[in-house]
Formats: C-alpha cells, sequence, structure tokens
C-alpha cells in the first residue's frame, strides 16, 4: 500500500509547496494543521495515498528531507514454474482469421518446442467456433473458443477482460499477439491488468536455452540497433509481433487439436462504449497488410492531386498503394496506408518507392521486400542503397510511361 511506502514528517515539513508543484499526479496538497498550544496554524504537506503512483517525484523536490519513501515489502516471487504453454491470440474480422495468427502460430510451434511445452491459440468472436479447425490445422493443439454474441466485433473492454481472466485460469508462459491495430490496443490493456511485461514490435523471438526465458527481439533508435529484452520475474511474457516478419505455418487438414469452449462470466463482457456502425474505408486497391506488389509515394510527389499517379500503377499491377510518413502527415493520404517503423510493416515481392527519400524509419517496415524499385530525382537517396533497381529522374514523368507501358504488356 503506498501508505507504508511514504509519509510526511510534519516535524521537518515547512511547507513550501515544492512537492505540491513536483507530483504529476495532483496526489500532493498543503493543509493548514492547528499549532501547539499558543502557537499559529501551520501549512502541512499532505498526500492522497489513492492517488500516489510512488513516483518519488516529491521526496526529489523536497529541500528539507520532510517525504520519506521506504522499501516496499517484496511481493511474493512468482511460481514461474505454475506457467506452461505458448498461447497466440489468433485475430478475426468479421469471422475471417488473420493472416498474422498464421504466423504466429509458426512461430510459437518454434518456441513450444523449445519450452518442452504445448501451442495453444485463443479465439474469440460470435458464431466463430467453426473456425477453431483452421487452427488446429495450422499447428494449435489447443484452442480455447470464447463465443459471445457480445464479442462479435473488437472492443477494448470485453476482450482484454476475457483473455486476462484466461490467462489467470490457464496460466500461459508466453502470449504472443500481432502487432496490428486490434492487437497493440488489446495487450497492453492485458499485460497490466497481468501484472507482466510487454514487448511491441518484436522482429525476433528465441528461448534462451539456460533460463528459459523468452527473448524479444525488436529495432530500437529508429533501426539503427537491435534491442534484445527478457520478462524474467513475472509470467506471462507478452509480445507484439509484427505483421509479414515471420513465415506462416503450413495449413494441414489432417492435423487435429482439441477445442475447448470457455465459460465466460457476463460481467467480462460489459463495455462502456457501444459501436453505432461501422463505415469502412473506400478502397479499390489492394490492402498493402497483404499485398504482394505495393506502389508507395512520398513527399516527392509534391502535392496529393499526384497520388493519382500512384494509384493508376497500383491499379494496372494490381497492387496495394502505400506512403511515406511525410506523406501522411501532410494529409495527403490515410494513415492506413503508412510503410515504416510508426505505420505497417510490409514484406511484398515487389515493392515500388516513388519520391521517398529512404529514412530509416521507412526501411524498418519495408526492408524485406523481395525486390525493391525506387525512382527519385535525388541521386544520393539513401532509398538506393537498398534498392534492386533505381530510377533517377521525374517520377511525375516516369511512372506514368511504366503505368502506360505496363498495361499494354499486360493486355489492360
Amino acid at each position: 500500500m503506498a501508505g507504508e511506502a511514504i509519509r510526511v514528517l510534519d516535524d521537518k515539513c515547512v511547507g513550501c509547496t515544492l512537492c505540491v508543484k513536483a507530483c504529476p499526479f495532483d496526489a500532493v496538497a498543503m493543509i493548514e494543521v492547528e499549532g501547539a498550544a499558543g502557537a499559529k496554524k501551520r501549512r502541512l504537506a499532505r498526500i492522497d495515498l489513492a492517488r500516489c503512483t510512488l513516483c518519488g517525484a516529491c521526496v526529489t523536490a523536497c529541500k528539507f528531507d520532510a517525504i520519506e519513501m521506504t522499501e516496499k515489502a517484496a511481493a511474493p516471487a512468482a511460481d514461474l514454474g505454475a506457467y506452461r504453454n505458448v498461447w497466440v491470440f489468433a485475430e478475426q474480422h468479421d469471422g475471417e482469421i488473420q493472416s498474422i495468427a498464421y504466423e504466429l502460430l509458426g512461430e510459437g510451434r518454434k518456441l513450444a518446442d523449445a519450452l518442452g511445452a504445448e501451442l495453444w491459440a485463443v479465439l474469440l468472436g460470435a458464431e466463430i467456433a467453426g473456425k477453431a479447425s483452421e487452427l488446429t490445422a495450422r499447428g494449435a493443439q489447443r484452442v480455447l473458443v470464447a463465443d459471445r454474441p457480445e464479442l462479435a466485433y473488437f472492443q477494448d473492454e470485453p476482450y482484454a477482460a476475457v483473455l486476462a481472466d484466461m490467462a489467470r485460469r490457464h496460466r500461459p508462459a508466453v502470449l504472443l499477439c500481432g502487432a496490428t491495430t486490434v492487437g497493440r490496443s488489446l495487450v497492453a490493456r492485458v499485460a497490466v491488468a497481468l501484472n507482466t511485461g510487454l514487448t511491441a514490435d518484436c522482429t525476433g523471438l528465441a528461448i534462451d536455452p539456460a533460463t528459459k526465458d523468452l527473448l524479444q527481439t525488436r529495432p530500437a533508435f529508429g533501426g539503427n540497433i537491435m534491442a534484445t529484452i527478457v520478462c524474467p520475474h513475472t509470467r506471462p511474457q507478452m509480445a507484439t509481433v509484427r505483421h509479414k516478419v515471420m513465415k506462416e505455418a503450413v495449413a494441414d487438414p489432417a492435423r487435429q487439436g482439441r477445442v475447448v469452449a470457455e465459460e465466460i462470466a457476463e460481467a467480462l463482457l460489459k463495455s462502456r462504449t457501444r459501436r453505432l456502425r461501422f463505415v469502412p474505408e473506400v478502397e479499390t486497391t489492394v490492402n498493402i497488410a497483404e499485398a504482394d506488389i505495393i506502389v508507395s509515394g512520398g513527399r516527392g510527389l509534391q502535392k496529393p492531386e499526384n497520388f493519382a499517379v500512384i494509384r493508376e500503377l497500383a491499379e494496372v499491377l494490381g497492387a496495394g498503394v502505400g506512403a511515406s510518413r511525410a506523406a501522411v502527415d501532410a494529409g495527403w493520404i490515410p494513415y492506413s496506408h503508412q510503410v515504416g517503423q510508426t505505420g505497417k510493416t510490409v514484406c511484398p515481392k515487389v515493392y515500388f518507392a516513388c519520391g521517398i527519400s529512404g529514412q530509416i524509419q521507412h526501411l524498418a517496415g519495408m526492408s524485406s521486400a523481395d525486390v525493391i524499385v525506387a525512382i527519385n530525382k535525388d541521386p544520393e537517396a539513401p532509398i538506393f542503397r537498398v534498392a534492386t533497381y533505381g530510377v533517377v529522374g521525374d517520377l511525375l514523368k516516369i511512372v506514368p510511361l511504366l503505368s502506360a507501358t505496363l498495361r499494354r504488356s499486360l493486355g489492360k
């Protein structure tokens, strides 16, 4: 409790208010108290224990050593041996399991084998139980299914409450989720509820053979270094994994697994929000997360109207339309098209980078493409260092010519 860990020493407090100003949580206030007989009233600091997070800012700010923070009683060590198995959250949209789930099952199989454990999948939705066979075909030995009308579409609160409840009861050693819009929103809540760690946007996972801890590797400092993170003291070990950086588990319809229908308490399904309607983004090209070919535009397009040349080439090739962060920040195209460290990670067979300089943040999201074609008027642009093919020139002239030539060649 906060009350056992921090207190104000009244005999040292002078009422200077430095602690009040330092507290980022408005947990410290000044009050007037009666002095000794005949003495004036004194102003003393008081800490609201309901608000205090024990951050220590007030202790540091106090010049009179009037606030004391004691060592909190050590929490009992978790019985790490009680946590087993590797879990994969199987994300689904409108009843269709997303490919990121299959990627996680492929990687999860390796982790489970290294731990000598089983690979489980968790599937939440409405009228979704029939999809469990798709997960067992990809290697899930057990599928926990929460099939309720309230889970028909993703909402943070009920999904997080249900997943956290399952984890408390079944105790997985590892819980993996896709670094998608849904995954990032979901597992942060679950990690807080379970009081455990979470590593976001991982590009590599492995098991330490000595400690059996999960080694979670992710880019840091704009991709300039790779950090490996461990969570040795709490379970489950949780990570989100970038889409398209791991190979999908191969489907085998003959593979069998156990499907378990989970009983969900009504209280877990409550939400303070409800969806009124869903308006899908109107897009004539392919979703870049799934596209084999992507045509991306950047600041070199000069103005939003010029994205028309990018869309034309994408339509000819049956490709997705991508963009750099600069183009998205300028409002030229929606965020859903952004490729890069703060956008989507893609792994197409062919990636066209048109008017994109190639900053490290963008490369972090597309450098694993099989073939990279760069078109830029600056011959020194960093994108040419990673490009398979490079064209130096005005993209507003080159891309329309390329579209016209491909249209004729492909008979379109």
